[in-house]
């Protein structure tokens, strides 16, 4: 065992600070990171790895990227917290409603539970219902409402919730299958007077990677005005990683709420909960809904938000799409060249593994797939100098930064694993 992992397992609950980081999932123990550049990071032992977590998604320039450092370390210079209102937190809330239609006013605050908490109490106070509709397989943070057949760290742990999450709590929540439309339509019948909102991932990615099937963003837009529920999409992920306005862009949907976070704060603590300027009205100061944060709109958070958001254009997009195509068609090779079963799903620029025989369209497809097959793949990717999330359940993350040699040393390394995963079928 590490010493920093001894250590850190006696000061912290496993260990870790957030659940799936622990290595859970595949076995082992998790290396802790010293510094990290563009596509790599580097441990406390010196050791460099090809990285496609990218803090989950954060880096999509890649690790300490001039521009940003060069934000960050200005904005420090001045100060890093005031409690009170900046003159960037106006031009980050600007720039993102610049890009993204649906958005007419936003609140800025510090984590993606955060806005998913104000993005809920908002559509609650702003219907008047109680109820709200989310998917199987679909995280959106840790807000006890929200953990029943959630993903991500979730799912990594075979949790069905969490303990300390009281029946009550998520007695007004719907949980339908991803996908599903006429599971959605079932629910909706019962409850759809009571609805306050319908909650998705417009993109699963907290469950592997699974993409919308064709039509069904639409129907929930369409099952939401139908029943008078807001829909809020949940772009924390999605959001400015698969274009300028998100994955609502990419597929022509509007929701009436919008969830941002990890991209837009540069890879600093900031998300965003934004949308119709007559829903996010009912928010205090003006509104009923209370919400408040000492830290939100952190003036070094906006600073690195802000540094992102003007080095990503249509370009930045299409050059991240090709990356992203070409690491998916090289896995899918790599798999099928060692005889292996594999599902290798990309949608724009996020890409995901799954170890099955079929497509993968839910949580439960998802839950079926091997995912000690994973755990090999990504202990061999390890040994060779490469870094998969460490869970089965979570999203590759390409980045700017990631060059055709990453992507070449990366599928002849994939070759390998798939060789082994293949002589121990």
């Amino acid at each position: 065992m590490s010493s920093w992992f001894q250590r850190a397992q006696a000061v912290i609950p496993g260990g870790v600070n957030s659940p799936v980081r622990a290595f859970g999932s595949v076995g082992g123990e998790p290396f802790f990171v010293a510094r990290a550049h563009g596509s790599r990071i580097v441990d406390t032992d010196g050791r460099e790895y090809l990285d496609f977590v990218q803090s989950w998604g954060a880096s999509i320039l890649g690790h300490a990227h001039p521009k940003v450092v060069e934000a960050v370390q200005k904005a420090a210079a001045d100060g890093t917290s005031y409690g009170a209102p900046t003159p960037r937190e106006v031009e980050l809330v600007e720039a993102i409603c610049a890009r993204v239609p649906s958005v007419e006013k936003a609140r800025l605050v510090s984590s993606g539970t955060e806005a998913a908490m104000t993005a809920v109490r908002l559509a609650r106070g702003a219907t008047g219902r109680d109820k709200i509709v989310k998917f199987a397989g679909c995280y959106h943070g840790h807000l006890d409402a929200l953990l029943v057949q959630a993903g991500s760290g979730v799912a990594t742990l075979g949790l069905p919730g969490s303990a300390g999450v009281t029946p009550g709590t998520v007695a007004d929540t719907i949980v339908v299958p991803y996908n599903d439309v006429a599971a959605l339509d079932a629910a909706l019948a019962e409850h759809g007077a009571q609805t306050a909102a319908i909650l998705v991932e417009p993109i699963a990615a907290n469950m592997g990677l699974v993409a919308p099937a064709d039509g069904f963003l639409g129907a929930l837009r369409d099952r939401a005005s139908k029943h008078g529920a807001l829909l809020v999409f949940d772009e924390v992920i999605t959001g400015f990683r698969v274009g300028l306005a998100g994955a609502q862009g990419r597929y022509g949907i509007t929701p009436d709420l919008s969830i941002f976070g990890k991209v837009i704060g540069g890879g600093l603590p900031l998300a965003a909960v934004g949308g119709r300027a007559d829903v996010m009205d009912a928010l205090a100061p003006i509104g009923p809904v209370y919400q408040a944060g000492t830290l939100s709109g952190n003036p070094l958070a906006t600073a690195a938000g802000l540094a992102v958001l003007a080095q990503l254009d249509d370009g930045s997009y299409d050059e991240l799409e090709q990356t992203s195509r070409r690491f998916a068609d090289g896995l899918r090779k790599a798999f099928a060249g060692a005889g292996v079963a594999a599902q290798v799903t990309r949608t724009f620029t996020l890409v995901g593994v799954f170890f099955a025989d079929s497509p993968v369209t839910d949580y439960q497809t998802a839950r079926r797939a091997d995912h000690a097959a994973y755990a090999r793949l990504f202990h061999s990717l390890l040994d060779q100098g490469v870094f998969f999330a460490p869970s089965g359940y979570e999203t590759l993350f390409p980045s700017l930064a990631h060059r055709a040699v990453d992507i070449d040393v990366t599928l002849d390394a994939a070759a390998t694993a798939a060789t082994a995963i293949a002589a121990m079928a």
